[in-house]
């Protein structure tokens, strides 16, 4: 299934899940759907039951996410999460690699760079980049470029000064535990600001079809 097939089967029990909420589970591997050569992801009924039971728990009993995973480990076979260790390979790609994996031209990856959307640390390319150069190279499909895409990046810039205000406090208590409680609301925050940016534009993009 499709992101958005998978977003159509849960709506109707978790009205408020979206694709940014799905996608941001992911990224704190609770779900791990596989992926098309040419990059979408690919999710199967396990995955979505394993959303269900994510989103259950959130609803009904307000548990985090740490304490979420565990459960999942336990109660759906999933492994159970090791304190420090790194659960997937970090992505570190090559230019040559990132192109192929993003499906993108040199010249395209020169005017990203050029514009500041992405950028490689010790001469590669994270996951973010990849995500980055992948998501522009779709948009291009409409005409629409990295010169088309700073106002994209100022907004991006300005919500996570957002984010930047909400952690401030907690960091600077300097008690035990700080940078975790830290990192957990930043992420929190940052999944709703998404899900915030992406109502805003369904809504303008409404206003200008006339609807």
């Amino acid at each position: 299934m499709s992101i958005g097939e998978v977003l159509a089967l849960l709506q109707g029990e978790f009205p408020d899940v979206t694709i940014s909420k799905i996608r941001f589970l992911e990224g704190e591997g609770l779900i791990e759907p596989e992926r098309s050569p040419s990059g979408f992801r690919k999710f199967t009924h396990l995955h979505v039951e394993q959303l269900r039971y994510i989103l259950t728990e959130q609803r009904d009993h307000y548990l985090p996410l740490r304490v979420i995973k565990d459960r999942m480990a336990e109660e759906l076979g999933r492994p159970r999460a090791v304190p420090g260790a790194q659960e997937t390979q970090e992505v570190r790609l090559s230019r040559a690699e990132l192109l192929e994996a993003a499906g993108i031209d040199d010249g395209t990856l020169t005017e990203l760079e050029d514009y500041g959307l992405l950028a490689a640390r010790a001469r590669r390319y994270d996951q973010d980049a990849l995500e980055v150069a992948r998501t522009v190279g779709a948009l291009a499909r409409f005409g629409l470029h990295a010169r088309h895409l700073r106002a994209v990046k100022a907004a991006a810039e300005r919500e996570a000064g957002l984010v930047e205000q909400t952690v401030a406090p907690i960091l600077k208590r300097r008690a035990p535990g700080a940078i975790g409680e830290a990192d957990e609301v930043a992420r929190e925050a940052s999944t709703l600001l998404l899900d915030l940016h992406a109502a805003l534009v369904r809504i303008g993009v409404r206003t200008v079809l006339g609807g």
